[in-house]
């Protein structure tokens, strides 16, 4: 009777995200072609913070409850998922195209601030302190400033495209599929989390496992329904920004956070995890660098990564 309550309350999450990810991308789309703002700009903040709310939940109250393994779990896992599991699934539905920016500086970023992570996490009394915090933050005031300046440019691209003229909606309704979309990915993601969390304890798997797969892939739902909505409304900026967007604001507003209200214990056996982790951000660097695309067999590629990362939790 408790499997098929949470079984149930899993499906009801589902429904909330998917649902609730096609309004935001509408809001957040329409947003974008009525202010000038570039897809991209959007892609990096509005959507990639608001799809990054279920992550910081779940990890600061993870954190707060003394679940360290579940905290970094929940963000290493995700930002693996987001790219080889929802990227990869994006580009086999249809071929991404990826901006010069988005190669030169986000993707290196992400590079970066993961191996900083890493790097805070091995270091020391394997603590994340109030000083690391510090540091994830200003890095993240650094990246707001960074789009601030490319949202001035006009997004600074060269032959960026501009968005096709479409029937007008008003402003408040913009806000509303926003603010409703966005409220719906969260409650969404939290029932989803909740029960999935549920149903992997009722079968006895540990936390650290918990956290890389079945909340990672719970807190990566909106991550997902968003990103093939995008692509399959034919915006592709928001479908890659979103991405590398929110594995920026997984490390630094996430952990950051986490670490400024309480130590956040990194375990010596995420350091595998953390190297997969950066693998995936060169390994998606790899394959955009020289035609500005992420194709069908990159995506493959990305697919089989996630499997056999995922039979390695599984051994």
């Amino acid at each position: 009777m408790e499997i098929a309550i949470q079984l149930g309350l899993l499906a009801l999450g589902f429904v909330l995200l998917v649902k609730g990810a096609d309004w935001f991308v509408e809001g957040a789309g329409k947003v974008a072609e009525k202010f000038g703002i570039p897809q991209l700009v959007i892609g990096l903040t509005i959507v990639a913070m608001g799809t990054s709310l279920p992550e910081a939940a779940v990890s600061v109250s993870a954190a707060l409850k003394g679940s360290a393994e579940i905290t970094i779990g929940n963000v290493v896992g995700s930002n693996i998922m987001n790219i080889l599991l929802i990227l990869g699934l994006t580009a086999l539905i249809k071929p991404i195209a990826v901006q010069k920016s988005t190669v030169r500086y986000e993707i290196p970023f992400v590079i970066v601030v993961s191996a900083i992570l890493m790097a805070m996490g091995i270091t020391g009394d394997h603590l994340l302190r109030l000083s690391d915090g510090l540091i994830l933050w200003a890095l993240m005031f650094c990246y707001l400033g960074y789009l601030l300046v490319i949202a001035k440019k006009g997004g600074g691209l060269p032959g960026e495209e501009t968005p096709k003229e479409e029937k007008q909606m008003p402003v408040w309704k913009m806000l509303v599929l926003i603010v409703l979309g966005g409220a719906m990915i969260v409650a969404g993601s939290r029932v989803a989390v909740d029960a999935a969390t549920e149903l992997a304890r009722i079968f006895g798997m540990t936390e650290r496992l918990i956290g890389l797969t079945i909340v990672a892939f719970g807190t990566s739902l909106p991550e997902l329904v968003t990103s093939v909505t995008a692509a399959i409304k034919g915006k592709a900026d928001i479908a890659v920004g979103n991405i590398v967007g929110s594995n920026i604001f997984n490390i630094l507003f996430v952990v950051g956070t986490s670490a400024l209200i309480t130590p956040v214990a990194y375990a010596p056996a995420f350091l595998t995890d953390s190297v997969v982790c950066i693998a995936t951000a060169v390994l998606l660097w790899l394959c955009v660098v020289r035609n500005k695309q992420l194709g069908r067999l990159s995506g493959f590629v990305m697919l089989l990564g996630y499997g056999g990362y995922f039979l390695y939790l599984m051994r």
